[in-house]
């Protein structure tokens, strides 16, 4: 098999820095972004003075301007000194099972069978289908296409509702040291499986999961699905490069991501909960274990057409990310870089709900000429954020290069995803942080 040569892997041709150094070095440019930002917005803060509390004041300017221009510079830093580190081998042979929990996919699923058919990975690929409670042909589609393409395939049922419990239905069932999990609408690049299990033999002994990439095969349906795909190809996929630079991606999601096969058993499984890959990887990093991500372990998924689609996936992350610190907070992480980044989540809630119930007020203000809330200074976070999109793009170029892909023409997505997409997100999270605490029911689709 003709292998490339090392994509992506230009660490041995450059000066080598340490993880903790390009931390600590991302650190010091971020604070100091953020401490010139706060400088130069005190007349911004005196003025807010003159309608609401000083510390109000203080607690909306920093939710709007002062925390989120902190974490763009942080990421910008940390991208620009990232490296992906250098695989041992790119020809792995390791044995491999691959896990899809599936509900009513009789039309999607056989899609989804051949492309791990056209796989390159040279070990051997177990398949378990998992159909939790269609009603439709799904089971008997998917052995009937699985005979076809040559594939070691077994159907099981699971008739307890949940993707956790189709999921657990498995894992007694793999036999091999490594387990993938995939979406029934997920489809593999032909190099993904042989991607992600290479990034797994080539990392520390301490790795128990590797994030694949997923991005969004469905934009040409709408403007809403070209909007998601710059969420997935330059938002998604630089917060899990960030992640991975850090060694703690923090959702190995169940899409496509691989695990080590007893590492998820040892903590007994996937976890009852809306968001149960959030929940794993968390309970994974809090056992000392790393969690990597693998850009070129590429996977193309469905993102919801239908804002009420839209709208019920990510409230359900959002929730996913509250039940992920309940259970493990960021201070209980063993690990110094999973502490700092599920840390992170702990301000989520609080950016989400300032830009919802102060920024898109003063915005409304801003059109009528009263620059309570949004003014001159919030502009500060635009470059920061376009700068950014510029170096993930400019990555991503590289990586679909590698892979023989070609990038999607989708001008005014990209200019709805900067200048729109947060307006959308923010409330919607709100929304999914409402409903955890109420503990309203779960809707999965």
């Amino acid at each position: 098999m003709n292998c490339p040569k090392q994509p992506l892997n230009r660490a041995a041709s450059s000066r080598y820095i340490s993880v903790k150094m390009k931390f600590w070095i991302s650190q010091l440019i971020a604070v100091s972004w953020m401490t010139l930002s706060i400088v130069l917005s005190l007349p911004w803060v005196h003025d807010l003075e003159k309608y609401i509390p000083s510390f109000v004041a203080f607690a909306v300017i920093a939710g709007i301007s002062y925390i989120p221009g902190y974490m763009n510079a942080f990421m910008i830093a940390s991208l620009l000194v990232d490296r992906q580190p250098t695989f041992k081998t790119l020809a792995p042979k390791e044995d491999i099972t691959i896990v899809i929990a599936c509900r009513n996919e009789e039309k999607g699923i056989g899609e989804t069978l051949n492309q791990i058919a056209k796989q390159d990975h040279e070990g051997k690929i177990d398949v378990i289908v998992v159909d939790n409670g269609s009603i439709d042909r799904t089971a008997e589609v998917a052995k009937e296409l699985g005979k076809q393409l040559g594939l070691d395939i077994l159907v099981v049922e699971e008739t307890r509702a949940g993707k956790h419990h189709a999921l657990n239905r498995a894992l007694p069932l793999v036999m091999t040291r490594y387990v993938v999990t995939l979406d029934a609408d997920t489809l593999l690049h032909p190099q993904a499986i042989r991607y992600i299990v290479a990034r797994m033999l080539s990392a520390p002994a301490d790795v128990s999961a590797v994030a694949g990439a997923v991005l969004v095969r469905n934009s040409r349906d709408n403007f809403l699905s070209k909007i998601q795909e710059w969420d997935y190809f330059l938002g998604i996929a630089s917060i899990k490069r960030l992640q991975g630079l850090y060694q703690g991606t923090l959702v190995a999601q169940g899409a496509f991501s691989l695990y080590e096969t007893d590492a998820i058993r040892n903590i007994g499984g996937w976890p009852d909960a809306i968001g149960e890959d959030i929940v794993l990887t968390w309970r994974l990093l809090g056992t000392n274990q790393r969690v990597f991500f693998e850009p070129l372990a590429v996977a193309f998924t469905d993102v919801p057409t239908t804002f009420k689609h839209f709208f019920r996936q990510r409230s359900r992350w959002a929730r996913g990310m509250i039940e992920a610190l309940k259970v493990i907070k960021p201070w209980q992480q063993p690990i110094m870089f999973a502490r700092f980044l599920t840390g992170y989540n702990l301000l989520m809630p609080y950016l989400d709900f300032v830009y919802t119930f102060c920024w898109l007020p003063g915005l409304v203000a801003a059109f009528f000429g009263h620059y309570w809330i949004v003014g001159p200074i919030t502009l500060l976070v635009l470059p920061l954020a376009l700068l950014q999109n510029m170096i993930l793009y400019r990555y991503q170029k590289y990586v679909f290069r590698t892979l023989d892909l070609k990038i999607r023409r989708n001008r005014w997505g990209f200019v709805a995803f900067v200048l729109c997409y947060q307006m959308i997100m923010s409330p919607v999270s709100v929304c999914g942080y409402f409903q955890e605490c109420l503990k309203l029911g779960r809707v999965w689709k």
